[in-house]
């Protein structure tokens, strides 16, 4: 397959040079720092056994240099999605379409109003991975996983062939049968675990550890579990317990990107993540307090560091 990853940070760089280093026809569009390192030293992941390996790709800052490709994985952060969502155009064919790897549950919709929903499809993956300096990617924790499928649920065969780039690149994928259901159960996960990491200052294995904090990411979650449903996502009847034993089974390090962002003073995903969470609640009648208090929390930091 022809593919695009736009946007070449932790995860975006990261699945893209394991699909083009089992022979996939990868380019990479990046800008700046990591563009440059990128084209003079090729990219290079260290994994989690501590080896390091880099592969020369090529890389540009211009989609209209690319042209039509068979896919994209859109790998910005959530809250450039809106802004980046035009510079896809130049490389969209009859049947080429973009896979969303955002933390959030709401850049397939902002992609759609940009390239049409025949274009997009639902997606996520589940990775620790992050940049250590430009061109150099560290695997820190997870089984890499990534899951994906139309927004209407067909079974296509453009997306079946994207699944097996990633089964011969040794990624684990699914297509599963509602690809919405599986994005809301990241977000319980990611927008509930970000948003008190980032007010406790902690890795997930204080967070996870001390009863008080854990009893908090607990009703968190319950709060988000709750607003899917008033959604009508189809979550399972266990989706909360499976989130917490996704915590429990994270390295006792780990942090998130978004918490990551928010303690170096960097714009975050607190509206993509826990924004998101109280306003899509709002809109079907479902108040989330908890959460609601976290974003309320987190946004005067958030606001200076856009300023």
């Amino acid at each position: 397959m022809r593919i695009a990853v736009f946007g070449v940070g932790g995860v975006g760089g990261y699945f893209g040079w394991r699909l083009a280093r089992s022979g996939e026809d990868v380019v990479f569009i990046a800008r700046g720092e990591n563009l440059q390192a990128l084209r003079n030293n090729g990219l290079t992941v260290e994994t989690l056994d501590g080896e390091s390996f880099t592969l020369p790709v090529r890389a540009t800052d211009d989609s209209r240099a690319v042209g039509p490709v068979d896919a994209v994985l859109m790998g910005v952060k959530a809250w450039q999605v809106p802004e980046a969502a035009p510079a896809l155009r130049p490389l969209m064919g009859p049947e080429t379409f973009v896979v969303p790897f955002q933390n959030g549950v709401e850049a397939p919709s902002q992609l759609a109003a940009v390239l049409g929903t025949e274009h997009v499809f639902g997606g996520l993956c589940y990775i620790v991975s992050y940049l250590v300096e430009p061109g150099r990617i560290r695997h820190a924790g997870l089984e890499p996983y990534v899951a994906f499928g139309e927004l209407d649920n067909q079974l296509t065969r453009r997306a079946q062939m994207l699944q097996e780039a990633f089964t011969r690149a040794g990624v684990r994928v699914e297509i599963p049968p509602d690809i919405h259901a599986p994005m809301w159960e990241k977000f319980l996960f990611i927008a509930t675990l970000s948003g008190l990491a980032a007010v406790a200052r902690a890795p997930v294995g204080i967070i996870r550890s001390i009863p008080e904090t854990r009893a908090i990411l607990k009703e968190l979650i319950d709060e988000v579990v709750a607003v899917a449903r008033a959604r009508r996502i189809d979550l399972k009847e266990d989706a909360a317990a499976v989130t917490m034993a996704v915590v429990d089974r994270l390295p006792a390090e780990s942090t998130t990107s978004m918490q990551r962002d928010i303690m170096e003073g960097r714009p975050s995903e607190l509206e993509s993540q826990c924004g998101a969470v109280v306003r899509l609640g709002r809109e079907v009648g479902q108040d989330a307090p908890l959460n609601s208090f976290i974003y309320g929390s987190l946004l005067p930091q958030e606001m200076r560091a856009r300023q």
